[in-house]
């Protein structure tokens, strides 16, 4: 089976052609990061107009890199949510059209299952059962995975995404948007010791999060010791570990509650070097084994909602005419793929 994969759910269109056998033939990704930089975060509607004037291009591009043509993609996955409406309904309008007049099934992805399978992109792939680290700029989620669509959500956030509050402590230390990769770059110069930030509700049972508070944290320390490039290079590098310890930590909770000995991770701050590095130390110790996509992967693309698509579509899961988008959406309402 070969798939076609529109991502449009913020602000980067992917466009991915992927074969169950022969694995990824295309992989178009546009990033509209310069787009919103002026605005210091996504505005939508512009999110939205820009998809339209993207996403048919770079199907063409796909199509082209791929060598293949409409006759031979045998289905249509998009994501349909979670995400902004506008940003989702450009997605799935031009998905479910194409499907439409090129007679092919399609259907409707879940966002964050596309990241929680985007490791089974690698040659090395994790087995299931699995416990999943899903960090991304609107989600932070642990869950446990039995297997496609057997979700159990162990934890989440009860305010900021950690992919959020990395861009909203960036924006307060001057940086450009999107700021987390900028504040990553910059911890690395930092002090280690000079400031110590909290671990948000580490010190208290359960598996959710919570990120608003380290962001004031880090605002009230910003004003009291000023903003010379050290200073600021210090507490970017506190900022970044006290996300990673509380990540960390949670997780270590998590794989010791559910006996799992395998770790996924994904999303955007799945990239990060140090919770990388962290994880893995974290996984040796314990005797288990972590997994996580390559860094392409790991931000919005359009290869993880092919492949999810594509085991859906294999389970007979499609969409009808209708055309409907979930801008929320809970991952453990997925149906069960046999």
């Amino acid at each position: 089976m070969r798939v076609l994969g529109i991502e449009s759910s913020c602000d980067e269109t992917g466009i991915a052609i992927y074969d169950d056998q022969q694995g990824i033939l295309s992989h178009q990704l546009y990033s509209q990061v310069k787009l919103h930089a002026d605005y210091g975060g996504v505005v939508p509607e512009l999110a939205s107009r820009d998809h339209v004037r993207k996403t048919l291009p770079l199907i063409q591009a796909a199509l082209a890199e791929s060598g293949c043509t409409a006759a031979d993609i045998d289905g249509i996955a998009y994501t349909a949510g979670p995400g902004l409406v506008g940003a989702l309904l450009v997605g799935a309008t031009i998905g479910r059209s194409l499907a439409l007049a090129w007679n092919k099934p399609a259907v409707a992805v879940h966002h964050m299952e596309g990241h929680l399978l985007a490791p089974m992109l690698e040659e090395h792939a994790p087995e299931f059962p699995f416990l999943a680290l899903l960090v991304s700029g609107g989600h932070t989620l642990l869950v446990r995975v039995d297997g496609i669509g057997r979700y159990q959500i162990l934890g989440e956030s009860i305010d900021d995404a950690a992919g959020e509050a990395f861009d909203k402590t960036a924006k307060l230390l001057g940086l450009d948007y999107p700021g987390g990769a900028l504040l990553s770059k910059m911890a690395e110069s930092g002090t280690p010791g000079r400031f110590v930030f909290p671990r948000p509700m580490t010190d208290r049972p359960g598996l959710d999060f919570s990120f608003s508070g380290l962001k004031t944290f880090a605002a009230n320390t910003i004003r009291a010791q000023g903003t010379d490039a050290q200073t600021k290079a210090d507490i970017a590098h506190a900022f970044q570990c006290a996300v990673v310890d509380t990540l960390a930590i949670k997780c270590k909770r998590a794989l010791k509650e559910t006996g799992l000995k395998r770790l996924v991770m994904a999303g955007g701050v799945s990239a990060n070097r140090q919770l990388r590095a962290q994880l893995a130390q974290m996984m040796t110790e314990l005797g288990g084994e972590v997994f996580y996509p390559r860094p392409e992967y790991c931000t919005d693309n359009g290869a993880m909602i092919a492949y999810a698509g594509l085991q859906r579509l294999k389970a007979g899961h499609t969409v009808g005419l209708e055309l409907s988008v979930q801008p929320r959406w809970s991952l453990d309402t997925l149906l069960p793929v046999a």
